[in-house]
């Protein structure tokens, strides 16, 4: 099977999102060629996320903010004509930009004179005895079956973790008829308390924070602030869950349990964690921000990366959040349209600085919240030993340890020594915990690094890869002379 011609674009955009969508539409309008590139089957992103396909909605049902927000950003897709490819997954990216997609007609390879990555972000959990039981979720997951799915994850949930998600989850949880045993939040009041004055730029969303807030507690669900869970127990049909008291720090106060609840579903987050996954594999330089979420790809304030003609927008340039995603996005488009001739300087700088000052406000807000969600070291600290950190390839922490003790220095040697980091995951869901107990051996985050970028970037099958690739079509070189 001969390879399929390579396709030829002005700029491929990774991530249909808030920030790669935005990006996309303003690389069209400053007259670059552009493509559209998500695994999901339309454009909106986690926050924005579309009803599954052929879902539709109820006759006369209320629609969300969030929900308008994403009807308008498809609709605005169409009517630009943006060239999309969606339920296509990126597998490869090389040195020179070449993509490698894989979707329902099988492989595709497009040559970008540009790349620009908005993959947002991942979920952090970090692990406890019992997060590995179904119906033990994810607030991100959560999201997704209270938005796009009308489902409940638990008659009777407990939500626990921090920052803004816990609030707006337990709201869906009641909004949609279910009940919220517990609110257990890592931060203390103080914490917000400090957020506030960040928080005032974007009174709209203060202003929705407070209504939340204020709705768990006229509804009689209790908010323990300092807690977090100890362990998940499955009883019967439902959980036994365990919560402890912790300090600033995020470590347990003590060993004993200060309160237990009963529920039939348990959802957790502790923040989260820039894409970074593709800027990896390209070798971009990296650096360690806590405050926004760990490893990010360092950039400049246009997004521009290490690498030329790679791009970075949104959440995978460090957390701030979906409402400054946008203007980062169109910011980075700017500079994209900048560096290949089609925007002269002094139109480019009086459109960066109209989306700068539109950017700076839910920039600062978005930042406030990614530091009440950053990772405590204590919290880390305080996983048991025979607690799974890669529940891909069931890596504990004891063996985390025990590799660390026997002289792994960096991400790398750690997973070549116990496999944490190999499964389908790749190391999204445990390598920045994992990251965290390595450091608190060597010294640091920058000491130990980040798991090294591999292709596939996705779990793909050689079948998928190969398509209807067959021995016949091998071809046999002629014999050489005798």
């Amino acid at each position: 099977m001969a390879e399929a011609a390579l396709q030829s674009v002005d700029l491929l955009v990774i991530g249909a999102g808030p920030a790669g969508a935005r990006a996309a539409l303003r690389a069209q309008g400053c007259g670059l060629s552009v493509l559209l590139v998500d695994e999901n089957h339309d454009a909106g992103g986690q926050v924005w996320r579309p009803l599954p396909a052929g879902f539709t909605r109820a006759s006369g049902a209320a629609l969300s903010t969030e929900a308008r927000q994403g009807d308008a950003l498809r609709e605005e897709l169409r009517r630009a004509g943006v060239r999309c490819l969606f339920g296509h997954k990126v597998w490869n990216v090389g040195t020179s930009l070449r993509t490698d997609l894989i979707g329902p007609d099988g492989t595709v390879s497009w040559q970008p004179r540009a790349l620009l990555v908005a993959t947002g972000a991942t979920e952090r959990v970090v692990p406890f005895p019992g997060w590995t039981l179904p119906g033990v979720m994810g607030l991100a997951a959560a999201t997704i079956l209270l938005k796009s799915q009308n489902m409940l994850p638990g008659r009777r949930t407990v939500v626990a973790g921090s920052g803004p998600l816990l609030l707006a989850v337990a709201n869906g949880i009641l909004k949609a008829g279910g009940e919220v045993a517990a609110v257990l939040d890592l931060a203390g009041q103080a914490d917000w308390l400090r957020a506030l004055p960040s928080l005032t730029g974007r009174p709209d969303l203060l202003w929705r924070g407070a209504q939340w807030y204020a709705s768990l507690r006229i509804a009689g669900v209790p908010v323990f602030h300092r807690h977090g869970i100890h362990s998940v127990q499955a009883v019967g049909n439902g959980f036994q869950v365990r919560a402890l008291r912790v300090d600033a720090a995020g470590k347990p106060i003590a060993d004993v349990p200060s309160a237990v609840f009963v529920a039939d579903g348990v959802t957790v987050g502790h923040g989260l964690v820039p894409g970074t996954d593709v800027t990896r594999l390209l070798r971009a330089r990296h650096r360690y921000a806590a405050e926004r979420g760990g490893w990010i790809a360092d950039t400049d304030a246009d997004g521009r990366s290490s690498v030329a003609g790679l791009y970075v927008a949104g959440d995978g340039a460090g957390i701030a959040g979906a409402a400054a995603a946008g203007a980062h996005g169109e910011l980075a488009a700017l500079a994209c349209a900048h560096d290949l001739g089609r925007l002269v300087a002094e139109v480019h700088a009086s459109e960066r600085a109209r989306l700068l000052a539109q950017w700076h406000k839910p920039a600062r807000f978005g930042r406030a919240m990614a530091g009440l969600m950053a990772l405590r070291e204590g919290t880390v600290a305080g996983i048991a030993a025979d607690t799974i950190v890669c529940r891909c390839e069931d890596v504990t922490r004891a063996e985390i340890d025990a590799a660390a003790r026997d002289g792994a220095r960096d991400m790398n040697q750690l997973k070549a020594w116990t496999r944490c980091g190999m499964g389908p995951c790749q190391g999204r869901s445990c390598g920045d915990v994992a990251g965290a107990l390595l450091a608190a051996h060597v010294g640091s985050r920058e000491a130990v690094g980040c798991f090294t970028g591999r292709a596939p970037l996705r779990p793909v099958s050689l079948a998928e890869v190969a398509g209807d690739y067959t021995y016949a079509d091998i071809p046999i070189p002629k014999a050489a002379p005798l």
